[in-house]
Parts: structure tokens; sequence; C-alpha cells
């Protein structure tokens, strides 16, 4: 067995612990939080969590090793329940061009744009492909991101997007920390010989069995907008992917409205993602339904479009709502939960403590793994970071900051900050 771990002494330890589902309403806002708290891990595995003179009672806290975390802030580590991992290279040329107005067809025309991410998953070798993916995974671990959901969508092909979901399947052998979504009905894709209701028969037939059956994702995701996937074509690939025993995941209300939200509801789907465009009635389906809303504040803000979700009406209506960043290339290439946590409090009216709730503990609950991490409780993975505050309300105050000390997967620190040595006079 190997020595046990106590992380001591924390000025505030944010436990999360709370009711067995996702939080809703006012207990979004509580954290739980032991001052002068202490957690005690045992195999990867947290044993007890409690306050600092508890814990120094007991036998095995005496023979653990010993991580000091005085004037600190201790909570579970960040859920992003949402990105495009494997995405393709960043792409300055579109964003330069963006920026001085030019229309996506220019974009294209002087090569960039969605072809040439296209272009850059086919060609690139997988290996390579996982490398550079690699990278964006501990650029999140070094923003306390513990869990982190990667959507395939854009390989375009078959070919395309079986090299995404292998890679991301890939990835997760090195810390049991992906989540692998398939999204093949992301775009229309320009190569397919015939129109999008042979397409959605050809993911039905051939697509989602071959995903299932050389398990290659975990969730089935559905872009229905309008000019994309409507509602019946979604409805009949996630029916298909629930009789093959995936689960069920929407991108909907992001450009507008055209019932995708209800859908999610009425299909069981974990969550619906984006909901930014949503009636009265969308609001009262989510909030009387397990479907949670997870909120992408950051791709409105790099776009400039303006348009952030009714957090405020969601939560007080009683809609369980988790934050993620929507990580790509294409529209939000930031892979910090800090900075969606502060783009949440800004311009969606949440709390710090809802932010953080919706990033934690709701974001697990978006994945189905609320029982095993997203919060700091007895029997759970020691999945949790330390940050170099001392009051949580400073996570989302400070922005463009990386606040974390440590990072922590499983009982294993993976990262810890580096320290800045001055020359000398």
């Amino acid at each position: 067995m190997a020595r046990p771990i106590l992380i001591r002494g924390a000025r505030q330890l944010l436990t999360l612990h709370g009711p067995p589902g996702p939080r809703r309403g006012a207990d979004l806002r509580n954290l739980n939080i032991i001052q002068d708290g202490s957690v005690l891990i045992v195999d990867g595995i947290i044993r007890e969590v409690g306050p600092t003179r508890r814990l120094d009672n007991l036998s095995e806290s005496r023979r653990a090793e010993e991580i000091d975390a005085h004037g600190r802030v201790v909570l579970p580590g960040f859920v992003d329940s949402h990105t495009h991992l494997v995405s393709g290279p960043a792409r300055p040329l579109d964003y330069e061009m963006q920026l001085a107005g030019a229309t996506p067809l220019e974009i294209t025309r002087a090569g960039g744009g969605m072809t040439a991410v296209y272009r850059a998953i086919q060609d690139v070798p997988l290996r390579t492909l996982e490398a550079q993916s690699w990278r964006i995974v501990l650029e999140s671990i070094r923003q306390g991101t513990t869990t982190i959901e990667a959507k395939s969508g854009y390989g375009v092909n078959e070919i395309g997007e079986v090299k995404i979901l292998r890679t991301q399947v890939a990835l997760n052998k090195h810390l049991d920390n992906v989540v692998s979504t398939f999204m093949g009905a992301r775009f229309a894709p320009a190569d397919f010989p015939v129109d999008l209701d042979d397409y959605v028969d050809w993911m039905i037939r051939h697509m989602l069995p071959v995903v299932r059956r050389r398990e290659l994702a975990e969730f089935v995701d559905v872009f229905c907008e309008e000019q994309l996937f409507n509602v019946e074509q979604t409805r009949l690939v996630l029916t298909r992917a629930r009789d093959l025993g995936f689960g069920l995941k929407l991108h909907a209300g992001q450009c507008g409205n055209i019932g995708g939200v209800k859908l999610a509801v009425e299909m069981g789907a974990v969550s619906v993602d984006h909901a930014i465009f949503v009636d009265d009635g969308d609001i009262s389906a989510l909030a009387g339904s397990a479907t949670i809303a997870t909120l992408l504040p950051g791709p409105v803000f790099f776009l400039g479009t303006r348009k952030f979700a009714s957090a405020r009406t969601m939560i007080d209506r009683g809609v369980a709502v988790a934050l993620a960043t929507n990580y790509n290339p294409e529209s939000c290439p930031t892979h910090s939960m800090q900075i969606v946590l502060t783009l949440a409090c800004r311009e969606m009216n949440m709390t710090p403590a809802e932010a953080i709730s919706a990033a934690t503990i709701n974001g697990a609950h978006a994945l189905r793994r609320g029982g095993s991490v997203g919060s700091i409780e007895f029997g759970k993975q020691a999945d949790l970071i330390m940050l170099s505050v001392d009051d949580y309300r400073e996570i989302p105050y400070h922005f463009g900051v990386n606040l974390v000390d440590m990072t922590m997967k499983r009982g294993q620190v993976v990262y810890r900050a580096s320290e800045v040595k001055c020359p000398r006079k």
C-alpha cells in the first residue's frame, strides 16, 4: 500500500459536499467550506475530509506524506465537460482576417477556414495528432482541469472521424481523464455525394455501429441548428445512439431556437450545450428534467457576438447548469476554466460560488461521473487543485492569471507551479 497523503491546513477547503445529483438553485451556492481544512488520501481515494485539528489525530495522518496548503484554497479539480480537443492547429490567419472584417469565404480562399482544418486532420499522422492534442491536455491540467470531455466532428468523413476518436481514446490511457464523444453529426460534409437525410441514414446504419463496436466513444452529440441537422434528423441519430447504449448530448440553441432544447429533455439527454436562444418553455422543461444545461461563455466572448446564455434566469428557475470551455481553434482557443468562471460571473450574472459548482460537480454530472469526481468527499477520486489565493472569490476576480499551485489526479501530483528565481545583483 502506498504511503497516505495529507493535504493539510487549507485556509478554505471547498468540499462541495451535498446532495447526490447535480446542484440547482440555492444548492449551487453551497460550497460546504471547511476553514483550516485537510484531506487524507489513501491509494488515490479520499479517506477523510475535515478540520485539520481532527485529521491530525488520525493514525494514518501521522505516517502520511504532507502537502502544506496553508494560506491557500483547495477545491475539486475542474471538469471541462465540453471541448473539441482534437480539432487541428491554431488558426492565426483566420483570426487576423476576422478582426479585419473578412467573410468566411474570403478566409477560405486565403487558405484558412474549415477546409484548412479538415486537411490538417486528414493529412497529419495519428501519432502526431496525438502529440499535438496531448499538449492541450497538459495545458488544461496546468490550468486546473482534471477531467476533460473531447468531441469529434472536425474529421469530415469516416477516416477523419475515426482518426480523431482513436486519438481521444489514446489520450485517455495516459491519465484516465479524457471522455470521448462522437459528433459526426456536427457539419454536413461537403464531399458527401447525397443530401443530408441520406447522410443521417448512413450515420445511423454505418457509423454509429462502427463507433460502438470499436469502443471509440461513450457519448453521441448532434448539432441541432437551422441549416445543419433539424429536430427530426437529430431525433433519428439520437434514438439509434441510445439503442446502441451511448449517452446522449446535444448542441442546441447556439444560433437560434428550432426546438433542440425540448428534444434534449424529451430524449433524456445528459446535457444540452450552449442553450443561448431558449424560451420560457425550454427553461421550464429543463428545470423539470435531469438534463444539464452546459453553458459556454468562451466562444461568445471570442467571437464578439455578445449574446450570452441567460444563466441567472435558468438558475433561479431551478435548471442544473454546468460551465465548460468549448475549446477549439475555430471559436474558443482557450483551455482555461478559470477565465470561463470570470466570464460566467461578469457576463452571465453568476456568483463565484455558483460558477465553481457549475465547473466542478455539475460538470461531473454532465459526464455521468458525479459519483466519482467533482467534489471532495469520502470514497471519491482524489482529483483536486490547490490555488494561490486565500478566498475562493478571488478565482473569478483575477483574469488572465493562472492561480493553480498544484493539480492532483487520483492522488498523484501531476502539476506544480514552478518557482521564479531572480538573479542576484
